[in-house]
């Protein structure tokens, strides 16, 4: 019994002196002292095979543990074997000679109870010649061979006579016959090995970050260079510990299988080394993201220059901004519900959808007119695709939003990325920066190579639909020279009723707001006025723009009461107010003003009726005779329709009523006019659309306007 009391108080002695020792040293100059013995001699070695040879050592060895202390069958999963990399076994020639000089070093040393640190130093010297994380790893590798060997013996000497006779030399059996006393002292070894492995993979991965965008000198990595060493030693040091606790089971006996101050220190180490991982994950957290950012402008300076460069066809554009990782199947087809590859695209003109997951109106309206489209698909108009990129902030992104994606995506008929998440923050910000997408949506034109030939066709697609292919500048003006302001331009694609009123030569009145007991008033005093005139007059309630559920309740009284016809779906009525701004932004976009163009002049005028609290209305009969006044005019001018009457002969209804508005029409007035988003321009100087006097400025953020 003496024999083993002996070692067992020497250990106990020798871990209190290192305590004290290391609560009263200078870490500086025991650092000092380690960099002193650090001479790498140029030669790289890729560690990360040895690495992954210990960690499959330990986690092969760990349910062997947990099956000797509860006495049951181990269950182990095959593991993928991670030694199968070319030029390793010639690695593990190279190496299999330090390992085992190390290996070897440990034993002996711990054997005697010698000095940790000490030890740890010479560990350090004989591991002089090579980088930091190679010497942890190497002396990970020496431990995982003593380690190893202890629980293959353990494993194996209840079955096999060889390993027997070994664990009686190594008292084994007796070990295992105090397995409930040693829980805690495996429990605290495992804990302390995780944390080993953590802190030696976390030092690897920062010898493998791409020097291209992360140099030596960059903030966060020559922070993190600076502790490395430390973490190396106290790695090492927890080896060597580690190493002392194998050795000591298998020699000292049953008098240090129930100390308990060995897995106190086991705990201490962990919570130390856990500690060195915890700073040195944030600091590579701090390094990936000095390379994410440095990677994104590399992505957008190449993604500028090739938008700058001639192409032969659109691939290389398209791959840049939907698939710049090569993914084979980047693009879902909506029409099969398939993956496919970036090809169906090749030199076909390609429109852009850019939007965020709030796309519903434009949804409808955009897939109403892409199949009809395709209804003709030899057709000039036809020759185009369209390519949904959602723009979606990542942080944002969790289980709602993807229903929401998916939802939409699975009512898409053309092309989208497969997932937001494909989209790369270059080309985000390029879309955000160079097409100044912000909320509203967008869609950017290319042509067979690439080349953007509009920022944004949506204005043009509202307007006069397929027609306007190919989408181009000088084809938007040629439309334009084509029109002019009728009652055909408000209301073409909405409501067909319209037209067929039209060819008829039947007075129609659109009229709009959300005042309820006006429009009573008005649609009231406008059917009288009809039937004493003797014209065939249709009512159309056209809402507001952004319509939302005052506009849907509105509809409703004047379905209900039978006062007027009215697009009872809010999209219709969405869509007719977004025409009348894709026609505003169009002739913006071509230098008009209210000034020099007679359309300009009569948009604004509609933009300012709906900007205007009231009522308004306006009455057209064919194509060109139109009249158009605020809720309080035009009702006024009804109401005093026995003053113009005799002015109002037959085929002259809609000039006796003008004349009589420009004479209730006074100088004292005020319009407001709120012009859609103009995505980064705001335009100095508005003029009037009545008096042609310069508006005031101001600015407005409207969510809705209930």
């Amino acid at each position: 019994m003496a024999m083993t009391v002996q070692p067992s108080t020497k250990m106990q002695q020798m871990i209190k002196g290192e305590r004290h020792l290391f609560s009263t040293s200078d870490d500086n100059s025991m650092m000092k002292q380690i960099q002193g013995t650090h001479a790498p001699d140029g030669r790289e070695i890729d560690v990360k095979p040895l690495l992954q040879l210990v960690e499959d050592i330990w986690h092969r060895a760990k349910p062997m543990i947990d099956a000797t202390l509860h006495d049951t069958q181990s269950q182990m999963d095959a593991l993928e074997d991670k030694t199968n990399r070319a030029g390793f076994t010639g690695m593990l020639e190279a190496l299999a000679y330090p390992i085992q000089r190390i290996s070897c070093e440990m034993s002996c040393k711990c054997t005697g109870g010698g000095d940790a640190h000490a030890t740890t130093v010479t560990l350090f010297n004989m591991l002089s010649a090579y980088t930091w994380d190679a010497k942890v790893v190497l002396a990970l590798a020496a431990f995982a061979v003593t380690y190893g060997e202890f629980w293959l013996v353990t494993q194996l000497y209840t079955t096999n006579r060889l390993a027997k006779s070994i664990s009686l030399l190594k008292q084994l059996p007796e070990i295992m016959e105090h397995s409930d006393s040693l829980k805690s002292r495996f429990d605290a070894l495992n804990n302390l090995i995780k944390a080993m492995l953590d802190v030696t993979k976390c030092i690897v991965e920062f010898k493998e970050l791409p020097s291209q965008y992360i140099t030596t000198d960059t903030p966060p990595m020559s922070t993190a260079l600076t502790h490395i060493p430390t973490a190396v030693y106290w790695t090492i040091r927890s080896v060597v510990t580690c190493a002392t606790q194998i050795v000591g089971l298998t020699g000292y006996g049953h008098e240090y299988i129930s100390s308990t101050t060995e897995a106190w220190e086991l705990s201490s180490l962990a919570h130390k080394v856990s500690n060195i991982h915890g700073h040195l994950t944030k600091q590579l957290s701090m390094c990936y993201q000095y390379i994410k950012e440095k990677r994104d402008v590399e992505a957008y300076q190449t993604l500028v220059r090739l938008f700058e460069t001639i192409h032969l066809d659109n691939m290389k554009i398209l791959k840049a901004l939907i698939n710049p990782k090569d993914d084979p199947l980047p693009l879902w087809e909506g029409s099969t519900k398939k993956r496919v590859n970036l090809e169906v695209l090749r030199r076909k003109s390609v429109l852009l959808l850019i939007s965020d997951l709030d796309i519903s109106e434009e949804l409808e309206i955009l897939e109403q007119m892409y199949r009809e489209s395709r209804n003709d698909p030899m057709r000039a108009e036809s020759q185009y695709e369209i390519v949904w990129i959602p723009i979606v902030e990542r942080s944002t992104w969790g289980e709602p939003m993807q229903s929401q994606f998916d939802k939409l995506q699975s009512v898409m008929p053309w092309y989208s990325v497969h997932h937001p998440s494909s989209v790369e923050p270059a080309v985000m910000k390029y879309i955000k920066e160079v097409w100044h997408f912000t909320k509203k949506p967008l869609l950017v034109v290319l042509d067979p190579q690439g080349r953007v030939v509009s920022r944004n066709a949506l204005h043009m697609i509202w307007i006069w639909g397929s027609v306007a292919f190919p989408f181009t500048s000088a084809r938007e003006e040629a439309l334009w020279k084509e029109e002019s302001w009728k009652l055909e331009l408000l209301v073409d694609g909405i409501d067909h009723n319209i037209l067929t009123w039209i060819s008829g030569g039947r007075y129609i009145c659109l009229y709009g707001g959300e005042d309820i007991e006006w429009i009573k008033k008005f649609t009231t005093a406008a059917r009288k006025v009809a039937h004493d005139a003797g014209i065939p007059l249709e009512m159309v309630y056209v809402g507001k723009s952004n319509p939302k559920e005052r506009v849907r309740k509105t509809a409703s009284t004047i379905t209900l009461d039978k006062l007027s016809h009215c697009w009872a779906d809010l999209t219709s009525i969405w869509f007719f107010w977004v025409r009348l701004e894709s026609m505003w932004h169009s002739k913006m976009q071509h230098g008009k003003t209210v000034e020099n163009d007679v359309i300009m002049q009569e948009i604004m005028t509609m933009l300012s009726f709906d900007g205007s609290e009231q009522g308004w209305a306006v009455i057209s009969r064919g194509s060109a005779e139109m009249a158009k006044a605020k809720g309080d005019t035009i009702l006024k001018c009804f109401e005093e329709f026995d003053l113009w009457k005799e002015n109002s002969v037959p085929d002259r209804f809609v000039p006796a009523l003008n004349e009589h508005l420009h004479k209730l029409h006074t100088p004292h007035h005020c319009n407001r006019l709120i012009l859609p988003g103009t995505t980064g321009h705001i335009m100095e100087r508005v003029v009037c659309a009545e008096c042609g006097r310069p508006m005031e400025k101001f600015i407005m953020y409207r969510c809705c306007t209930d």
